[in-house]
């Protein structure tokens, strides 16, 4: 006889994860990497440079450009909030940091969405495990909360997260309205205001990030299931009128997000098609394995083991949800330059579809996971303290070495607050460590504690011992430095086809001006991108110009620029 759910799920298999430890965790995983550094390139510092002109009525709240030139994400809201943010913040306040305040709270809203998306889905009547002849199967509120705990601890631990969820740019705004629609979308079968109120933020939120294509897709295809959905629902059930009412309301936002996405002009195709050779799609597959590990191979295995679901006509809501959501970004990822910030966006309904493989594990299947994980992240934790300590004693000295190679000029400093956080996660790890091999009674969300501790483990430890290391080879600041040490005193700089990070930065890290070059501009130097040296004689007169120094990041391998001197400047400051 067929069983039809493959989820078998005791009682016992469904004890609550302690709410502290999972608070603790995502705190853990939230905040290390916005504080105690500052904007990386380029989406980053361009991102803040926008906020920064927002902030000061450089440029127009409805149409924002940054130094005149248009943006190449068409969103409005993720800058407006770092514009907000730093216009409200105390004086006292780094603006850069101050952009990042809200920032924080989407990525904490983020996970808060996932979690609950999850659980509503869980609690579908498809998703049950199997009844048993005598009782003692999992109890559904307890199985959805199960679930749903299992679900956030597979998106913590996905690694295309930790870098992109901690950068201010549309991408994490849209990364956290589309939590809220999926979540949404999950819960208004059977809630109404909160569900309500997310579809409204959710949907209208994508379509001022940049991304009114996704809100339209994201709506229409979900008003399209919860409708099949509907259709296969007794005609007695007690929610049928309410799930009318979801399909109406969901319907009836997603054409009100492309109504405003029109009225703002928000509609802008940047499409572009792939190179049909095996390049371009090697690093696609290899973009799509590495940013969705360790969830992709538990994806697969909930498709294998709820394929007769899949295969029917009626194909549930907690499948076909996620798949829709997981079908419109993959789509949006082979067609746009930016892959990895439009992947970013299908990692929760990843973690959801990877939350739907443990009800399925054998004891085999999860001692494999515990192994695997706990030699990968207690062998990248070590090599991570292995660095630091060359970095900060000489020993072992080859990654010293190395570090110095790769980026010459950095001096690494001691400082004892990141060290004794980086210390805490490690014990926390040595401590999870030994939990996850005792003997106690076994949970249905204990295969993914080891990967989302360690990967939580490993941000933790790279955002507060290697945070400098980071931060010079990621920030602008040191080419800012060597360009002010090559230009004492300097009242402002004449700028050619830089690119709007660099620019952006000077306006953080430096008190120089920056003017576009043109005729009449008066300022000593000059300072052009390398590629645009072609075209540079057409705006300018050469001849008012000797050549100082070409230059570039102390990252082997970055953008150089070439700095000019004015003639009259030269000739004074050689006499």
């Amino acid at each position: 006889m067929n069983s039809p759910t493959p989820a078998i799920v005791t009682q016992d298999a469904v004890r609550r994860l302690p709410r502290t430890a999972l608070w603790l965790l995502c705190l853990a995983y939230v905040l290390p990497g916005f504080i105690g550094r500052a904007p990386w390139r380029s989406a980053d510092i361009t991102a803040f440079g926008v906020m920064a002109e927002l902030a000061s009525g450089s440029t127009e709240w409805l149409t924002p450009s940054f130094l005149g030139h248009p943006l190449e994400i068409d969103a409005l809201l993720p800058y407006w909030l770092g514009a907000w943010a730093m216009k409200l913040a105390p004086s006292w306040l780094d603006a850069d940091f101050a952009a990042r305040i809200p920032f924080i709270g989407l990525l904490a809203l983020t996970l808060a969405a996932v979690w609950h998306g999850i659980y509503y889905l869980a609690r579908s009547p498809n998703a049950q495990p199997v009844a048993f002849a005598f009782g003692g199967e999992a109890l559904t509120p307890d199985y959805a909360r199960a679930v749903g705990d299992g679900g956030l601890l597979a998106f913590i631990a996905t690694l295309g997260l930790a870098q992109l969820s901690h950068e201010t740019t549309p991408a994490l705004a849209q990364l956290c309205f589309t939590a809220l629609s999926f979540y949404a979308v999950a819960a208004l079968p059977e809630r109404r205001w909160m569900p309500l109120a997310a579809l409204v933020v959710g949907l209208l939120g994508l379509a001022l990030s940049g991304a009114p294509t996704l809100a339209v897709l994201f709506g229409a295809g979900s008003a399209l299931i919860l409708g099949f959905d509907h259709a296969n629902t007794p005609q007695d059930d007690p929610q049928r009128q309410r799930r009318i009412l979801s399909i109406a309301l969901l319907s009836g936002l997603t054409a009100l997000s492309a109504l405003l996405a029109t009225i703002l002009g928000l509609w802008h195709w940047r499409l572009e098609l792939p190179t049909p050779n095996w390049d371009t799609w090697h690093g696609l597959i290899s973009l799509l394995l590495w940013f969705t590990w360790p969830a992709w191979p538990l994806v697969f295995w909930t498709l294998w083991r709820w394929r007769r679901q899949l295969l029917n006509r009626h194909m549930s809501r907690h499948l076909s949800l996620p798949l829709w959501f997981v079908l419109v970004t993959l789509t949006t990822t082979l067609f746009t330059p930016a892959a990895d910030r439009a992947l970013l966006l299908a990692l929760p309904a990843v973690a959801t579809l990877a939350a739907f493989a443990l009800p399925t594990f054998q004891r085999s299947v999860s001692a494999l996971i515990d192994w695997f994980t706990l030699l990968f992240f207690t062998g990248c934790a070590l090599v991570i303290w292995v660095v630091w300590l060359s970095m900060q004693t000489g020993f072992p000295a080859k990654p010293a070495a190395n570090v110095a190679r790769l980026l010459p000029g950095f001096e690494p400093k001691f400082v004892i607050l990141p060290f004794v956080f980086a210390l805490l996660g490690t014990l926390a790890w040595g401590w999870l460590v030994q939990w996850r091999a005792g003997r106690h009674r076994s949970a249905l969300w204990k295969s993914l504690v080891l990967p989302a501790g360690g990967a939580a483990l490993c941000w933790l430890l790279l955002t507060t011992l290697c945070m400098p290391l980071i931060d010079y080879a990621r920030s602008y600041a040191p080419l800012v430095n060597r360009i002010e040490a090559l230009t004492p005193s300097a009242p402002c700089i004449e700028t050619f086809g830089l690119q709007p990070g660099l620019s952006a930065a000077f306006a953080l890290h430096s008190q120089i001006k920056l003017k576009p070059a043109d005729q009449k501009a008066s300022c000593p130097w000059l300072l052009v991108d390398q590629d645009a040296l072609i075209t540079l004689p057409t705006v300018i007169k050469m001849s008012q110009w000797t050549l100082h120094r070409t230059l570039g990041h102390p990252r082997a391998g970055e953008e150089d620029v070439v700095l000019y001197q004015r003639v009259s400047s030269a000739q004074a400051t050689g006499s």
